[in-house]
């Protein structure tokens, strides 16, 4: 139980409420027991005298007892099932903001399905505790008590023979309960992994199609979905198995009181009444024992989903505004430093980047060259902190970046992804998305600058066509070129540019530089590129080789080097010479 303990502060917040439903509960069983009375007196008083007066009486107070009962029972879940969708809204706000504020390597750790899977699957088992399961252990309990109070009142020696199978009845829910929330944890995470494999099939679906993988996908979804269905329905055998346990023990109750009260009656010890009202109260009783069976499976089934769900709220931030923040920090100018910087992606992982040192004064365009996986994306994102570095520490314009607060720093710095993602929204939603107010004059310059206006005025809808999940409807270069615009539109004082040309041709390109030089005129730049065309009239070159910068330079000054950045233009020299040869 203690994985539930999280959920105090939300009960304590609609406290109220849930005392008067509570207390609804209370007024609600009172209604329904003292109705089982009245049929006790009426069926003794119709005994001595059967008459229309004594019938409209009893019957008038019987269905008096009976709406009393089943208004309360209506205000019940007006305050707590409502209250626990209340909750259940708090909850899911307050982990969907979690999940924003956790860091980039926890999404690379954990799958998008298995995320989803907590948002849903889990949220919702555990609104099942907060809702039915609260309820129906209150109203079971008190039900329990009323009606055991009036039994033994009206016979006590009855009465013990009666609730003599029931502690057989808490042993078996024990049992079964701790079964059920094994075999649930089992296929909460079963569901996770189903979950995951949908969201990447949907995700690669033009793979699949490519390589003609559908029956093969079909295959695999039979067999995990199989495996899904193999383990709720143990689950669901064991569910089935604990009801008719629970109907048997009360039909044995309900024998022991027909046998032995019918032997009072015949001895005079009890009336016919009485006995009517027992077999009554034992049936009220059925529905809390079957109650019982049920909350106990929600209650395991929401312990078990909460204990996935508090070990995200474990999860660290690990990047966020602290004490150490400045506050009164407001705007950023444009020059990074690098000190001494070393960075890794986990703790046992090797070291991605070393021994960085580099400055890129305000105002400057610097290019990061080099092989594939030497470090590049890594670099760029410690400045908007993505990443915080391992060692050492970069600044801008002096101060620590984990000095700035994250709102100013990352709202002065344009980042143009290596994998462009777009939302399936408008065009215009997904330039300027990271505008506060959607501004359409500064929509239509940025989308100029990036050379995408012209693709715009071809779409159906101009700026208000929608754009398919992911940018599926775009080409690369447009996605390339929508995800430019999008960084250009915040006016930022920092650029950069991650391979943000791979999927744009050699003349656009040439286009759209032009354009950038004039824009960024006053602001810095950096340009992570493999194409000589795209870098050689940056201020500074450096090149990446096994984590550390090898050379840095002008292009000439790197061509006279003679090293890897010499190396790499006269590959693509050859290759342009060959492709006009072809």
């Amino acid at each position: 139980m203690k994985n539930l303990y999280k959920l105090k502060k939300y009960f304590i917040k609609y406290k109220k409420k849930l005392f008067f439903g509570f207390f609804f509960i209370v007024l609600s069983n009172m209604g329904t027991v003292y109705g089982v009375l009245i049929l006790k007196d009426s069926i003794n008083a119709l005994k001595e005298n059967v008459s229309p007066d004594i019938l409209l009486k009893y019957g008038l107070m019987i269905v008096g007892a009976a709406l009393f009962a089943g208004f309360f029972r209506f205000l019940i879940r007006e305050t707590v099932i409502v209250v626990s969708r209340e909750i259940e809204y708090d909850l899911r706000r307050d982990f969907w903001a979690h999940i924003q504020r956790l860091p980039l390597r926890y999404f690379q750790n954990n799958s998008t399905g298995n995320i989803m899977a907590h948002a849903t699957n889990d949220i919702n088992a555990v609104r099942m505790f907060l809702g039915p399961a609260v309820m129906y252990s209150v109203d079971t309990v008190t039900r329990l008590l009323l009606v055991l109070v009036i039994l033994l009142i009206l016979n006590a020696e009855l009465t013990m023979y009666a609730l003599l199978p029931l502690p057989l009845l808490s042993w078996l829910v024990y049992k079964v309960g701790k079964l059920i929330h094994e075999k649930f944890t089992v296929i909460q995470e079963k569901f996770s992994q189903l979950t995951t494999m949908v969201h990447e099939n949907f995700s690669g679906i033009r793979i699949i199609k490519s390589y003609v993988r559908e029956e093969s996908e079909m295959k695999r979804y039979a067999i995990e979905s199989k495996d899904y269905l193999k383990k709720k329905m143990n689950l669901v055998r064991i569910q089935a198995f604990l009801m008719p346990i629970l109907f048997l023990i009360t039909g044995i109750s309900a024998v022991i009181v027909i046998w032995i009260g019918g032997i009072k009656v015949i001895n005079n010890e009890m009336n016919l009444g009485e006995i009517a009202a027992f077999l009554v109260y034992l049936g009220l009783l059925i529905w809390p024992m079957i109650a019982f069976g049920w909350v106990i499976n929600l209650v395991q089934q929401g312990e078990a989903s909460m204990k996935r769900l508090n070990k995200i709220f474990a999860e660290p931030y690990e990047i966020e505004d602290t004490k150490l923040t400045d506050r009164s920090i407001k705007e950023i100018e444009g020059k990074i430093e690098f000190k001494n910087v070393a960075f890794r992606y986990g703790e046992h992982q090797p070291d991605i980047l070393k021994g960085i040192n580099l400055t890129i004064p305000k105002g400057s365009t610097i290019a990061v060259m080099g092989y594939t996986g030497t470090g590049k994306t890594s670099l760029v994102n410690l400045i908007p902190r993505l990443y915080d570095c391992t060692a050492g520490e970069v600044l801008i314009d002096g101060n620590n970046v984990k000095s700035i607060p994250l709102d100013v720093l990352r709202t002065k710095i344009g980042i143009v992804q290596q994998e462009p993602f777009l939302f399936s929204d408008t065009v215009k939603n997904n330039i300027g998305y990271g505008l506060k107010e959607i501004d359409d004059k500064r929509i239509y310059t940025a989308s100029a600058i990036a050379q995408f206006d012209k693709d715009v005025d071809q779409f159906p809808e101009k700026y208000d066509t929608i754009v398919g999940e992911r940018g599926i409807t775009f080409s690369g270069g447009q996605k390339q070129r929508c995800s430019l615009a999008r960084a250009l539109v915040i006016d930022p004082k920092i650029i950069i540019l991650d391979d943000s040309f791979s999927a744009v041709d050699t003349r656009t390109e040439e286009e759209i530089l032009q354009n950038l030089k004039r824009f960024m005129h006053g602001r810095t730049s950096i340009i992570i590129s493999h194409r000589i065309s795209t870098v050689k009239d940056a201020d500074q070159i450096i090149v990446l080789s096994g984590g550390k910068i090898a050379e840095q330079g002008t292009h000439e000054e790197l061509i006279t080097l003679g090293g890897i950045y010499a190396d790499l233009h006269y590959k693509q020299l050859l290759e342009e010479e060959l492709k006009e040869l072809n």
